[in-house]
């Protein structure tokens, strides 16, 4: 059952859905359930994983089309996606040949968890995803 999953609400919604439709192939082996104008879909393991809307759709059915749209100043992150991978460094490398830009580069992280590495990135619109693995 798909009980919570991240859906992501973009701008750019063709360079997203491209960026992750790589990514994933690459590191996971999930090819996207469905893409449509606007709004695509990877389920893993049978139930849902990451969805992807247009922001300017979205603003449509819920009545805010007519409000200005969010300015991405500068500001600390409310959200992020987290990737389990086998190799940190390996799945770094995928993203940022598919356009994601480096928030923090691979490092092992032992005040978190005693086995952990992590490695931050950004998405073409600028959401923040944690590599990692244990």
């Amino acid at each position: 059952m798909d009980a919570l999953y991240p859906r992501l609400l973009v701008r750019d919604f063709p360079a997203c859905a491209a960026f992750y439709q790589a990514v994933l192939r690459e590191l996971h082996g999930v090819e996207p359930v469905k893409v449509l104008p606007g709004y695509a879909n990877w389920d893993i393991e049978g139930e849902a994983g990451l969805v992807l809307f247009a922001r300017d759709r979205i603003a449509e059915a819920v009545g805010t089309a007519d409000l200005p749209r969010a300015v991405q100043d500068p500001a600390q992150d409310t959200a992020m996606l987290v990737m389990k991978v086998d190799d940190v460094d390996k799945a770094a490398d995928c993203l940022a040949r598919h356009g994601a830009t480096v928030a923090a580069p691979p490092q092992d992280r032992p005040d978190w968890a005693p086995t952990l590495r992590t490695a931050h990135l950004r998405d073409p619109e600028g959401n923040l995803i944690e590599l990692q693995s244990y």
